[in-house]
């Protein structure tokens, strides 16, 4: 098989089956919270986020993150010199984050087979079995950042049990990711699939560059790659490109200063990231390398 004819595998999609299994997961999450009896007087939303839902996952990628996403409450950030009385809300929730996420587990234990619920920090893991695969079901709120004249940003935040809160944007992340598809001619989602199999088989292969790049890593680096880089004709040029942007782009911390997640609200490489440009151009090197490219 040629580099073009592997390149072109790897830019494939899942097939259906595999897809029909990670909706299977989301729908029983759905049930789970459904049959609760703390949950289903709640507002709750449970759906599919990341790789999965914006279909730029590969087999490796062996769970399905699930929002367990509650509007009864909300982890906000406001101007200094403001209080939450002056965008008319009121502290502290009547609904805490920890209770609602003993609600969730408690839900997920009482719904799913003993002993296939597991609590991390961030997330409740779910086992996979012949019907769903693997999932990783998320409880948070709403997270809503003000302006002064009280329009806000949202996305959703949750507290992992050894601290911290954490932030995301799953909604931004997907509709920014359609669009740079469709901008791309179809080829940005090609590429963030071609990058994490070519990582995953780095990885198998014990090349150490590769071991600390997270797959979502990889997706945001396709999407900071010029729509004409990604459109150029075949996968090998295309690849070959793509590496050598991201290469040339952190060689030092300004090249990429400018990049952002495929969100587009936080920067690729802020601090408090887990990897650096460092990280990342080691990876582009060696990755470089293991293709053949001169």
């Amino acid at each position: 098989m040629s580099l073009e004819d592997s390149l072109s595998s790897w830019a494939s999609a899942p097939g259906q089956t595999e897809q029909t299994k990670c909706d299977n997961a989301v729908n029983a999450v759905k049930k789970a919270v459904d049959a609760s009896p703390a949950l289903s007087k709640r507002k709750i939303r449970v759906f599919a986020q990341g790789s999965y839902c914006n279909r730029t996952n590969v087999r490796q990628d062996s769970d399905v993150d699930v929002c367990v996403l509650c509007s009864d409450s909300m982890f906000y950030d406001i101007p200094p010199g403001t209080t939450p009385a002056n965008f008319n809300f009121t502290v502290p929730a009547a609904y805490p984050y920890a209770q609602f996420k003993n609600d969730v587990g408690a839900a997920l234990t009482t719904y799913f087979v003993k002993g296939h619920v597991e609590r991390g920090h961030k997330a409740f893991d779910i086992r996979e079995n012949t019907y769903r695969i693997a999932a990783d079901a998320v409880p948070c709120f709403i997270y809503r950042n003000f302006n002064l004249n009280g329009a806000y940003s949202e996305g959703v935040a949750f507290v992992p049990d050894n601290a911290g809160t954490i932030i995301n944007y799953p909604e931004h992340n997907y509709a920014n990711g359609v669009l740079k598809n469709t901008a791309s001619g179809q080829r940005f989602k090609d590429v963030a699939r071609i990058f994490k199999r070519l990582c995953y088989k780095m990885k198998d292969e014990n090349v150490e560059a590769a071991k600390p790049i997270p797959s979502f890593l990889l997706e945001c680096l396709a999407y900071n790659v010029p729509n004409p880089t990604l459109q150029l004709q075949s996968y090998v040029s295309t690849v070959r490109e793509s590496l050598l942007h991201v290469y040339r782009g952190t060689q030092n911390a300004q090249g990429c200063s400018a990049w952002k997640e495929v969100n587009e609200r936080k920067s690729l490489f802020q601090p408090g990231q887990a990897w650096t440009c460092e990280q990342v151009n080691a990876f582009a090197a060696a990755a470089w390398k293991y293709l053949g490219f001169q």
